[in-house]
Formats: C-alpha cells, sequence, structure tokens
C-alpha cells in the first residue's frame, strides 16, 4: 500500500466538545494543544500541535531547559510531576520556581 502525503501537521482541524478560547491549551487525545482561534462548541477550529509556548506552569516547579513538562488538566497548568499528567513536551527554557510560565515546546 502506498501512501499519500496529506499536511506538515503543525495545526489540525479539532471539534470542540465545548467553547474553547483562542490560546487555550487543551488535550487532543493524549497530546497536548494550544487553540490558535476561539472555537464554539461543536465548530471546528485550528489548533497547533508544534511550537514553543509561554504556559502556567507549577508554582515551584523549576525545570531546567529541556526537562520534560506534564499537563496537569485538573488544575491547567504544567508541572515536573508525571504522576498521572499527561506528557505536553520539554522546557524550550529553564524557569525558575517562582516564574508563572514556562516556555514549553509542544511534544507534536
Amino acid at each position: 500500500m502506498t501512501s499519500k502525503y496529506v499536511q506538515p501537521g503543525n495545526v489540525l482541524d479539532y471539534t470542540a466538545g465545548s467553547a474553547v478560547t483562542n490560546g487555550q491549551v487543551l488535550l487532543v487525545g493524549k497530546r497536548l494543544a494550544v487553540a490558535l482561534v476561539a472555537i464554539a462548541a461543536g465548530a471546528v477550529g485550528s489548533v497547533a500541535v508544534t511550537g514553543v509556548y509561554a504556559i502556567a506552569k507549577k508554582a515551584g516547579d523549576a525545570p531546567a531547559q529541556g526537562d520534560l513538562l506534564y499537563w496537569d488538566a485538573a488544575n491547567n497548568y504544567l508541572t515536573t510531576t508525571v504522576g498521572s499528567n499527561t506528557l505536553a513536551g520539554f522546557a524550550a527554557a529553564a524557569a525558575a520556581g517562582g516564574d508563572a510560565t514556562v516556555n514549553l515546546k509542544l511534544n507534536g
């Protein structure tokens, strides 16, 4: 069987189960994505699955550049704690414990 090129895959169409705001972090299956537009419930919109984004992180976590980061869906932030959290990507730059965000390279 042969394959057929479809798209680069940096941005995907996403059907929202509930309303999504522009810039909102969300899980698409087991992958983290960032909404590039506001998406009404039931509508289709664009989400980024690659790139680097400044995203809220757990207070006190101080990831070094390259450390793996996980999405804590219950608290809506990134953390260095694996637990039952979803792998989101890695720290594109180091972040101090007191920083509110970390630059995440999406695991896309």
